[in-house]
């Protein structure tokens, strides 16, 4: 167990009158983590130390960023061993899902450093003589990031990265599920040596979170928000942001349909499923839920994915042997699982693999003949229970795949390229892959989704457009006609 501060204006800070609240190991119970549980106080506070360091950070040069965000990312990478403890003691994560994080986040952060000379503008032509329009990109202010727990390090250099790059300042609420593991990125920032201010960090106990939320959302110098979580909180999130008129990206909830064409190469689109099903337990917005299986090779594939999905090793991510299916992140997860899985079977589905468990260590788990009757079939089961759906033809499998509330990810398997794009072109989503998982991410990449899945966009140019504001300034360099 550790004890942990909050970060604002360069100053490890507890909380007001030392309130704490505890995050405890999904495995055993025992207290992962004792951190700083903030009042809304005391994240106003965050925000007016990062509004007041944005004055100096909004002038600095793509050169001073991108060299603290280099050094960032060499810091964080060099703390993987204490993400892959955190990690494992906060949520029940593998080391090979922390490491991962880890990598792929310090790739971000380099990323987001490469992004700092290309926040570019343009020159408009203007039909005034002798003036000279422009477009210019510049940083809009206190950004705002709340984070989730499933993918911690990945997402919380996400919801910061990029705004760093852009000149704005940043408050990063950490999830309250792993204020550790989130306050280790913060950490690495500190070491780089970004500037007091520029960087903030507020933990809050569950109960509070609504509160503390809005009272930054609120505050004139937050002018940017961002939220990776469930759809039924970036609802609640939308809502607030929209009651100050402040601009928010939303990555929320997914129900990844991952289609499986009668020419697939069923042996590749076995293992791209198992990646994208069961990768950290199927915890991931972008994991494959429903795998949707031209009949004509059905059978086949279903006792191909089975075999694959029953050999994945599982167990308790803190004893030595390397497992793929760790912890799930609480009970909550198991109960849901269950009941969806006592609802399908109840209502004429197969259980292939795996099945009900009374702990948070779940077997890969699979439904064969799912129908639209079912609660799995719509309902995002976020663990690693997935569900087969058999369709008659292309148009079929298409009408399925946007049979759902949510747009995130999608996958598309088969042999004739050209037709497998058309497949994806047809599926509503911000996200296709076409002969590769659903699971997928790069930080140069526009990542989002629609309809139930969000809005916005992070990474690469989308996501400079996303946290600068876009003005429009003239220079007259000739006399002008008026008309009086």
């Amino acid at each position: 167990m550790s004890d942990l501060s909050m970060l604002i204006n360069g100053l490890q800070v507890t909380a007001e009158h030392g309130a704490t609240f505890e995050r405890r190991n999904p495995l055993d119970g025992s207290v992962a983590t004792r951190a700083a549980a903030a009042s809304p106080a005391d994240a106003v506070m965050a925000v007016e130390a990062a509004a007041e360091a944005f004055k100096a950070w909004s002038r600095s040069g793509p050169g001073e960023r991108r060299a603290l965000l280099l050094k960032a990312a060499d810091a964080l990478e060099a703390k993987t061993p204490r993400f892959i403890e955190a990690l494992g003691a906060e949520t029940g994560a593998t080391a090979m899902w922390a490491g991962f994080n880890a990598h792929l986040a310090a790739g971000m952060l380099r990323e987001a450093a490469a992004l700092t000379t290309q926040i570019s503008g343009e020159v408009i032509p203007s039909d005034v003589p002798g003036s000279l329009a422009m477009g210019l990109r510049v940083p809009a202010g206190v950004v705002l990031g709340i984070a989730p727990w499933n993918a911690p390090i990945i997402l919380g250099v996400r919801a910061i990265a990029v705004p760093l790059a852009c000149g704005n300042t940043v408050v990063l609420k950490g999830s309250e599920n792993c204020p550790r593991t989130h306050g280790l990125i913060i950490e690495a920032l500190q070491e780089a040596g970004f500037a007091p201010g520029v960087v903030n960090y507020v933990t809050n106990a569950p109960a509070d979170a609504g509160a503390v939320v809005e009272a930054m959302v609120a505050h004139p110098a937050v002018r940017r928000v961002n939220f990776t979580g469930s759809t039924r909180v970036g609802r609640i999130i939308a809502q607030t942001c929209a009651k100050y008129l402040k601009p928010v990206v939303l990555e929320l909830g997914g129900k990844a349909p991952l289609l499986v064409l009668d020419d697939a190469d069923l042996d590749d689109a076995v293992n791209g499923a198992a990646f994208g099903s069961f990768a950290n337990s199927g915890q991931i917005c972008m994991s494959t839920e429903r795998l949707i299986v031209d009949q004509k090779v059905a059978d086949e594939f279903v006792r191909k994915f089975a075999a694959k999905a029953s050999a994945l090793p599982l167990g308790d991510p803190r004893q030595p042997d390397p497992v793929v299916l760790g912890s799930v992140v609480g009970m909550g997860t198991v109960a849901h699982c269950n009941a969806l899985i006592d609802d399908a079977l109840a209502k004429g589905a197969k259980l292939v693999c795996g099945g009900k468990v009374e702990s948070t260590l779940m077997p890969a788990t699979v439904l064969d003949h799912v129908t639209p009757a079912m609660r799995v079939y719509r309902e995002e089961t976020f663990g690693p229970l997935k569900c087969v759906v058999r369709v008659k033809s292309t148009d079929e499998a298409v009408a399925c795949a946007n049979d759902n509330e949510y747009g995130l990810s999608a996958a598309v398997f088969g042999r004739d390229i050209a037709r497998a794009f058309q497949v994806a072109q047809r599926i509503d989503s911000g996200i296709c892959h076409v002969n590769a998982p659903t699971v997928h991410d790069e930080a140069q990449m526009p990542f989002g989704g629609v309809k139930g899945s969000g809005y916005g966009r992070f990474g690469g140019k989308a996501g400079v457009a996303e946290f600068t504001e876009l003005r429009w300034i003239t220079l007259q360099t000739t006399p002008r006609h008026y008309p009086f």
